[in-house]
């Protein structure tokens, strides 16, 4: 039985990923059309490689279907609770950073902290009725963060497109969402709180708990970890 190391199947998080394992004398590489998923490792024995989307390794880890994986520091705390008893932090890749940030309008002038925004969230509800929308795909992210800061007055929308363009839109009037550099956050007249940063996240190696160890499969993981120096 082999070892599965699931990385992104696509785009620059795949790329940056075997650049990062080429570095560490460790060869992945993509066999086949573009549209299979198949894949081959050289340079270490026993590690079979699995192409997943980044939203679905740390499932693919919690269930002991793939043994290690590369995915999203946010995409691990979002979609796993108690996600320390289902993976372990192998390595931090030094790749694919982003932050989970709350943002708001640049408009509210008088709102750049999270004390603001309670109150602003109470007067919202006041005039209008109803709870100040916060548009976001990190639903378990953005509440454990509110509710440990006491931000109660809001309800979160689900966002699976331009979470920044819900507020132009007017389905939301806030946004919880990942950003690199702003530009779009900015391109949006948005602004980040000054408090509002909810999490940093970097793509990462992590170690399933849950999947079967057996001792060849330790025997593997023993060298490939050595070999990577993690």
């Amino acid at each position: 039985m082999t070892v599965k190391l699931g990385v992104p199947s696509k785009g620059r998080l795949m790329e940056k990923t075997f650049d990062w394992f080429s570095k560490r004398g460790i060869t992945l590489s993509r066999t086949g059309s573009d549209r299979e998923y198949a894949g081959a490792v050289d340079g270490v024995d026993g590690v079979e490689l699995v192409l997943l989307s980044a939203s679905e390794i740390p499932r693919e880890l919690a269930t002991g279907r793939i043994n290690l994986g590369v995915t999203g520091t946010d995409l691990v705390h979002e979609k796993l609770p108690r996600w320390e008893q289902q993976v372990e932090e192998i390595a931090p890749m030094g790749f694919g950073h982003a932050d989970l940030i709350l943002a708001v309008p640049q408009c509210w002038y008088d709102v750049d902290t999270l004390d603001d925004l309670d109150a602003a969230a109470a007067a919202f509800r006041k005039v209008h009725n109803h709870r100040l929308r916060i548009a976001t795909k990190y639903h378990r992210l953005v509440r454990e963060y509110l509710s440990d800061v006491g931000v109660a007055d809001y309800q979160l929308v689900d966002s699976q497109g331009a979470t920044e363009g819900t507020v132009k839109n007017e389905t939301a009037e806030m946004i919880a969402d990942i950003t690199s550099t702003g530009e779009t956050l900015r391109a949006n007249h948005l602004k980040i709180l000054s408090d509002g940063m909810i999490l940093k996240s970097q793509a990462t190696l992590w170690r399933s708990r849950v999947a079967t160890c057996e001792d060849t499969h330790k025997t593997v993981l023993k060298n490939l970890l050595e070999q990577l120096d993690a």
